[in-house]
């Protein structure tokens, strides 16, 4: 009796539920991701209060300004002025009229007048900004012709 000698042949793993399980997972995240978080800025530690809460209605077009103090690893203030987060470096408050008088023009451009007044900027300033340089920027706002204005906080229940 002769026997035949087959060659070894290759097992190939089945790649089906690896992919629908990768399918999954994405459609998980994307459910569980909240995309209002996309503009915060984590460098800016938001200030807690009993009163904070959610708009009830999404605001559509706004502006978000994330203004705070550039911080090391450990958490502490590196400069002593505050600043508009915009890219790596802040710019200061008082520097920051030009830009907002630039998207206003271009809202107003895009939208119209009455639209580019209606929307809204929303300041997400760091608790250690001293109140006034935040009123100077809203200041700012309005002399560049925005009217709305929304702040930023953390309820107590998210502080702890």
């Amino acid at each position: 009796m002769k026997i035949k000698h087959a060659k070894p042949t290759i097992v190939e793993a089945d790649m089906t539920p690896m992919i629908d399980m990768t399918f999954q997972l994405i459609a998980f995240f994307m459910i569980v991701t909240n995309f209002e978080q996309t503009q915060a800025d984590e460098r800016v530690k938001l200030p807690a209060d009993k009163l904070a809460r959610p708009p009830k209605v999404a605001r559509e077009n706004d502006i978000v300004l994330n203004v705070g103090f550039d911080r090391n690893e450990l958490g502490q203030k590196i400069s002593e002025e505050p600043g508009i987060f915009y890219g790596d470096q802040p710019i200061p408050i008082r520097d920051y009229f030009p830009r907002l008088k630039d998207e206003y023009t271009l809202a107003a451009k895009q939208f119209g007048e009455a639209e580019a007044r209606d929307r809204t900027i929303v300041i997400r300033a760091d608790g250690d900004v001293p109140t006034g340089l935040i009123q100077e920027l809203i200041k700012l706002g309005q002399e560049a012709g925005f009217e709305k204005f929304a702040l930023k906080a953390k309820s107590d229940d998210e502080a702890g």
